[in-house]
């Protein structure tokens, strides 16, 4: 079973491909366990995905850092800069509300974008996910606001509880997958992109998983693996 080989290979640290769905982003997402990324782990979204590289996480995790919805942070801002509250007007023709949290750098990096600093915040911030629901109240958004700084060069995005009810992006199908497999709930993804401009075809991402041995997911698989795994 498809699921089954993606679990198991996110657990070894390998990637996964995994489609959002048709009528929605139509999208392809080249996606890691964030506990896993390095440097040759961000090397290989900036070259073979192309989009956008980014970090999930639960929202279990979001509650206890403190993190917000970046279109929130703009409505609020929006009466000392009144341009942020019109920008910040969520009109997407595939779903209502953005996942966009904040970006951040990790204290310890440099400029932040190249392959071993991101892969440094994104690794970092795996690991206070994994022990934010094991610790006390407090420690966690203690922790993040010790160690990292933002604006950054890695954005985070917020999954929308309960998963997989109200919103079935990417940010909520790879998170699931996380908790599935009994890892950190917190997953690295990045668009696959196409040399015509465009998204990757469905197609020639199936084509593209094919060739390297790679799982390829469909989200509406995940939807249903994670009603079953949730009862």
């Amino acid at each position: 079973m498809a699921l089954e080989r993606a679990l198991a290979a996110l657990r070894r640290g390998e990637f996964i491909l995994v489609y959002d769905g048709d009528g929605r982003e139509e999208e392809t997402d080249l996606t890691i366990a964030s506990e896993f990324v390095k440097p040759e782990s961000v090397r290989t979204l900036r070259k073979e995905a192309g989009g956008l590289i980014c970090t999930t996480l639960s929202g279990e995790v979001r509650e206890r850092i403190g993190l917000p919805f970046m279109a929130d942070v703009l409505r609020r801002s929006g009466s000392a800069y009144p341009v942020l509250d019109a920008i910040s007007k969520e009109d997407m023709k595939y779903d209502r509300h953005s996942a966009f949290s904040i970006s951040v750098n990790h204290r310890d990096t440099f400029t932040g974008v190249t392959d071993v600093d991101r892969a440094r915040t994104i690794s970092r911030f795996a690991a206070i996910a994994k022990e934010a629901t094991k610790r006390e109240n407090g420690w966690a958004a203690h922790v993040f606001a010790d160690e990292f700084r933002s604006p950054g060069h890695v954005p985070l995005l917020n999954a929308v509880d309960p998963l997989l009810v109200d919103r079935r992006g990417h940010t909520e199908l790879t998170t699931a997958l996380m908790v599935m497999a009994g890892l950190a709930p917190t997953a690295t993804i990045c668009e696959m992109m196409a040399d015509d401009g465009r998204a990757l075809s469905k197609q020639d991402a199936k084509a593209y998983a094919r060739a390297r041995n790679l799982v390829f997911l469909e989200g509406q698989d995940i939807v249903r693996a994670w009603r079953s795994w949730s009862v």
